[in-house]
């Protein structure tokens, strides 16, 4: 098994990779997914944010607005803090249990902020960053849906490059077309199958 990280920032195209990764064979988890469905009506870590965020948060029949929580999380690094120590380690737990189901192939966890401490936690082996110009990653954010200003206030609370990069075995950099990113992908799963043949 070969447990890979794959981390970017908004609007890098992680998620396009993490496609074009599990077209060529991987098991790709989706933490982002993984996090709405632990955080789900009725779940503890729904209970818990809606006790600690209180009604603003609080969409239909008991689910989370995670506009208005992104709203609050992205404005105060205090608030995101306590999203954070809820979220987490209900993700993990169920990350791990996926992985463990999964066994013995190239599984690809998307997680959009990596720093040393969550890659030791979660053990991976190699971590993968997709990298993009900011004006682009901002174009791509505002080209699926979301203002310019909430783009930016995302952008500004991640890491720097510099700060992902530290973290980073394999640097993917996505700034062109679709064609270049196909040919991209292929020399990285070339690379992580050559990594988990040392093994």
């Amino acid at each position: 098994m070969l447990l890979v990280g794959l981390s970017g920032s908004l609007g890098s195209g992680k998620s396009t990779v993490g496609s074009a990764l599990a077209a060529r064979g991987a098991a790709v988890i989706d933490t982002d997914r993984v996090a709405r469905e632990v955080l789900a009506p009725g779940n503890p870590g729904s209970q818990a944010v809606l006790e600690h965020f209180g009604p603003e948060v609080r969409g239909p029949e008991g689910s989370i607005d995670r506009q208005a929580l992104a709203a609050i999380v992205f404005a105060d690094p205090g608030q995101r803090g306590v999203l954070e120590a809820i979220s987490h380690p209900l993700v993990h737990k169920e990350v791990s249990r996926r992985v463990a189901e999964l066994g013995d192939a190239v599984i690809v966890v998307e997680i959009p902020l990596l720093d040393a401490a969550r890659r030791d936690e979660y053990g991976f082996d190699v971590v993968v960053l997709v990298e993009v110009q900011p004006d682009i990653a901002l174009r791509r954010a505002v080209g699926r849906g979301m203002t310019e200003d909430d783009a930016r206030a995302r952008m500004a609370a991640q890491p720097t490059a510099a700060q992902r990069r530290q973290v980073a075995d394999c640097v993917l950099g996505n700034d062109g077309d679709r064609a270049d990113l196909e040919a991209a992908v292929d020399g990285l799963w070339a690379w992580l199958r050559a990594q988990g043949s040392h093994r």
